[in-house]
């Protein structure tokens, strides 16, 4: 298996942006000390939900912090840009990190509606998009003299400069979460990015998407390639036993959903499409061995942590994307990290 780092950090307080952003910096350096595989960035913006903000100028700057990890988006809320820029973006900072990055994508936030008012645009608009903008982006990528005349784009340019330094273009995966865009993604072969309520759920959307690449026409290898690109988000909190993971994560967890929770009352608008968040699990459901088909985090000690980890491989789960969004002290974060790295990964190698 491989783990990831979901560098998310949800920092309400405006008077320390400098301070956390040069915290973030610091983390993302700590994960490839640590050994992590990857770094995977998240793109919110207007209330500190993702205290860098903009995940392309940030992830640059770890680009030239690091040196080997995986840099990964999940994701670039495409339709939130123009896909030519991002194509000249991203081909930069692929040949920054030297061919380390992935462009995670989706269609934004199912929850803040808000954004797109921001930038806009409408939720609909961006579902609509979607498909094109990323047709867009990996013509632009690859193609010399681009001639591009679509619904919401309409562009011709000899060619983007600088050239991606992975040929002919960095992976590119995209974000789903519902069985119809799991199937549509599995039928033209590109690796998805999953997030679900529970193990056994993620572990079904893996089965179909492997099952619907067979019945696409595609080979063993090429699917098994595909599955070998699939990474899970899960929150994670690791600490010395269940109890201390508990009682420093849960209660952070709680606050901030309930921050999230007011700013989209206040400010997504009752007109557009808006999906409805999910509540953190309370401590009274984590039972005390792993559950299944429960929501649940990974949190807890790190022998509850690794039989977590242990359920998901067995699930058929090869890559974990893990945040604890930067809600606890420094130390604490620190300290989970560590004992991510030293007490469950080495059982995972």
């Amino acid at each position: 298996m491989r783990f990831g780092h979901f560098l998310y950090p949800m920092k309400f307080d405006d008077t320390r942006d400098q301070q956390e952003i040069a915290a973030c910096l610091d983390e993302a350096q700590l994960a490839e000390e640590l050994g992590m595989d990857a770094i995977w960035f998240a793109e919110h913006y207007f209330t500190g939900e993702c205290v860098y903000g903009d995940p392309l100028v940030f992830a640059s700057a770890v680009a030239v912090k690091t040196k080997q990890i995986m840099l990964g988006f999940g994701i670039i809320e495409l339709p939130l840009h123009n896909p030519v820029r991002v194509a000249i973006q991203t081909a930069l900072l692929d040949n920054l990190c030297q061919g380390r990055l992935v462009v995670g994508t989706g269609r934004g936030s199912n929850y803040n509606a808000y954004e797109y008012v921001g930038f806009g645009s409408n939720p609909a608009l961006g579902a609509d998009q979607l498909d094109e903008a990323e047709e867009l982006l990996v013509k632009a990528w690859t193609t010399e003299n681009l001639d591009f005349q679509g619904k919401h784009w309409q562009v011709s340019f000899p060619g983007v400069r600088p050239r991606p330094y992975q040929k002919p273009h960095p992976p590119l995966a995209r974000a789903c979460s519902t069985t119809p865009s799991v199937i549509e993604m599995a039928k033209i072969g590109r690796p998805v990015l999953l997030r679900s309520s529970t193990f056994n759920v993620v572990a079904e959307q893996i089965q179909l998407y492997r099952d619907t690449m067979a019945a696409s026409g595609f080979s063993e290898e090429q699917v098994e390639q595909n599955l070998d690109q699939i990474w899970v988000w899960r929150e994670m909190h690791v600490a010395e036993t269940d109890q201390q993971a508990f009682d420093e994560f849960l209660p952070a967890h709680q606050k901030a959903y309930a921050k999230m929770e007011e700013y989209r009352q206040t400010w997504n608008p009752p007109e557009m499409e808006v999906s409805a968040q999910r509540a953190p699990m309370e401590r009274d459901g984590y039972g005390e061995t792993p559950d299944p088909e429960k929501p649940e985090n990974l949190v807890g000690g790190y022998k509850r942590v690794a039989e977590q980890v242990a359920l998901l491989r067995d699930l058929g789960i090869r890559n974990l994307m893990l945040t604890n969004r930067g809600l606890m002290s420094r130390e604490k974060t620190t300290s989970s990290l560590k004992l991510l790295t030293e007490k469950v990964m080495p059982s995972f190698r």
